[in-house]
């Protein structure tokens, strides 16, 4: 069983009264869609673009870390919810497996270049859609917010796992996966702007239970859309992403019908 749940921490006492759908609220004003990290999430949070895309309720903006930067950009690039999927369904572990001496396994040149062939865009700030992502910066020790340079380049570094991927230099740094400090993916957002957050539950190997890191966030004018039990894909387990994508996108529009006040639901997973 999958189970889904959201919540919302109302701007007036007026969107509590109306008690709306979480479809009627997205519906309501532009909004900004924000991805969490999560290993390879990124089957799921392109499930739940997917709902978004069936349902005519596509965000105006995205932004993301790791698994939430590689769905959200190369939407943002100008693929459509089914394009990443096809690209999704048929990644395979040499794609992207590219095992080299350095600080990580992986040197990432082939996920880089897979990358490359992908989107229709050179630079973050040419995609057709706003985009944002995070990344760390070992340096600096803190995130930065990456709203321009090599497309490739700026994905890469939102999603290069510390220990799996090599870090890459650019903007004037050695970035690494933005979810090491910036797991929801939020740090680009601001205060006024309204959110619908996919924020990913499952834990990884390596983060405690119950830490701030692996909770969902808490803000103003932000829906966050959980999504508990969904398979888990790994570099040797690929084929588990199409049950991943399948099962968030059945529970996001299952949600999208469910009023804010009262959201948790238990749904039946489903494979695409």
């Amino acid at each position: 069983m999958t189970r889904a749940g959201f919540g919302m921490m109302p701007v007036s006492v007026a969107d509590t009264a109306a008690d709306p759908l979480l479809g009627d609220w997205l519906a309501r004003a532009p909004y900004t869609l924000g991805m969490s990290s999560g290993f390879f999430s990124f089957f799921a949070h392109c499930g739940l673009l997917s709902a978004l895309e069936q349902a005519d309720l596509l965000p105006y903006a995205v932004t993301g870390s790791s698994a939430g930067a590689l769905t959200g950009g190369l939407w943002a690039a100008g693929l459509s919810a089914g394009d990443i999927a096809e690209l999704y369904f048929s990644l395979r572990k040499h794609d992207f497996w590219d095992p080299a001496p350095g600080p990580g396994l992986l040197r990432g040149e082939r996920f880089r270049r897979l990358l490359r062939a992908t989107s229709p865009v050179e630079s973050l700030e040419a995609c057709p859609r706003p985009a944002s992502v995070s990344a760390f910066d070992l340096l600096r020790c803190r995130t930065r917010v990456l709203r321009s340079g090599d497309f490739s380049d700026v994905i890469y570094a939102s999603c290069a796992v510390p220990l799996m991927f090599h870090p890459i230099r650019t903007h004037g740094g050695w970035l690494v996966d933005g979810g090491v400090a910036d797991r929801p993916g939020l740090a680009s957002v601001a205060a006024s702007e309204r959110v619908f957050h996919h924020h990913i539950a499952t834990r990884p190997p390596w983060r405690r239970r119950n830490t701030r890191a692996t909770q969902a966030p808490r803000r103003h004018n932000m829906v966050s859309l959980i999504i508990d039990g969904l398979p888990r894909p790994g570099p040797d387990a690929l084929a588990v992403g199409r049950q991943a994508w399948g099962a968030a996108r059945h529970a996001t529009l299952d949600a999208l019908s469910q009023p804010l006040r009262d959201c948790r639901v238990r749904l039946d997973a489903v494979s695409a």
